[in-house]
């Protein structure tokens, strides 16, 4: 089989979510941006360069980082607050709810090398609760883009969403999976791949991987639907539902906790509207050191892994 990163380079998507910053920043002089002393690991090295006055490094202060970027928002500026995703989000949450999504605040929280991309660094850094975390706050939208083409898509509705937002950005590299006239908008998943017997519904870097399943799958003759959930929150209710009752059963996979992410979210969709045996891959607890493949691979979280949960699910073990 060659699969989908056989067929083209794979690409580290902070190079397109720092491109289609700058380039907003060109024609909005209200997009700033804010870090915490992550420039370099943010890819943000040119915008600072191009503008200057508009780049404000806070230091390592995550909370400081949230409550000024919701000060910025208040004034009439559109601040992307960028940091590493497992400090943004773990550290900073009490703000991010009570002055971001409670306040309703225009803030685009950017999570750098969400996942297990930081790999080797262990435990500490790896950013697996954010789903789960992010899900539990009302009124933040959720995206969590699966190649180039969708991490400049997402910089680009956030910038003009007018809503609190919590964007994935991708650094273990991924092939690009989008077609060109595929849509970006609140709650729609984009359907990659026609399938009858089973529907695999992923996030972010698993998405190469449900398609390579989807491969696999068809030469054991089960036809498997592939959909890219690119907005967590809110959900695409209606796809999920139309998968229930057109599949036979639903896999999802996340590169998260198996708890409160993806697969709780379509689990309760499922479960309240048309049930079907489900089957959800994640991460079910810390995840040890090691290189981010290594982990995805201890894990389950390849394209074998899926198609093995599928015909589990199937009954086609």
């Amino acid at each position: 089989m060659t699969s989908v990163a056989e067929q083209a380079p794979t690409f580290d998507c902070r190079a397109d979510f720092a491109d289609e910053l700058a380039l907003l920043a060109r024609t909005d002089e209200r997009i700033v941006a804010v870090c915490n002393d992550s420039v370099g690991s943010s890819n943000l090295v040119k915008f600072r360069e191009e503008f200057p006055t508009r780049l404000i490094n806070v230091g390592i202060a995550e909370q400081d980082l949230v409550g000024v970027s919701a000060g910025l928002s208040n004034a009439g500026f559109i601040p992307f607050a960028s940091a590493a995703a497992p400090f943004l989000t773990g550290r900073a949450l009490e703000q991010i709810k009570a002055d971001i999504a409670y306040t309703h605040r225009h803030v685009v929280l950017c999570g750098q090398s969400p996942g297990m991309a930081y790999g080797e660094l262990g435990p500490t850094h790896h950013s697996i609760e954010d789903l789960s975390w992010m899900r539990a706050i009302p009124g933040l939208d959720i995206i969590v883009p699966a190649d180039p083409a969708q991490t400049r898509s997402a910089v680009r509705w956030a910038a003009r969403s007018g809503r609190p937002t919590y964007i994935r950005v991708p650094r273990f590299k991924v092939p690009a999976v989008t077609p060109d006239d595929a849509p970006f908008e609140a709650g729609r998943a984009v359907r990659l791949r026609e399938g009858s017997d089973v529907t695999l519904i992923a996030v972010g870097t698993m998405v190469s991987r449900a398609l390579d399943a989807a491969h696999l799958l068809a030469q054991q003759d089960i036809s498997a639907r592939v959909l890219n959930m690119t907005f967590v929150e809110p959900l695409d209710v209606a796809a999920v539902i139309a998968a229930a009752q057109e599949t036979r059963a639903v896999v999802t996979a996340e590169e998260g906790l198996l708890s409160g992410g993806l697969g709780a979210a379509v689990a309760k969709v499922v479960a309240e509207n048309d049930p079907v045996p489900v089957r959800m891959l994640g991460v079910p607890s810390f995840a040890p050191t090691g290189s981010a493949a290594f982990l995805l691979e201890h894990f389950g979280l390849t394209a074998d892994g899926v198609a093995g949960a599928a015909r589990e699910a199937l009954g086609r073990v």
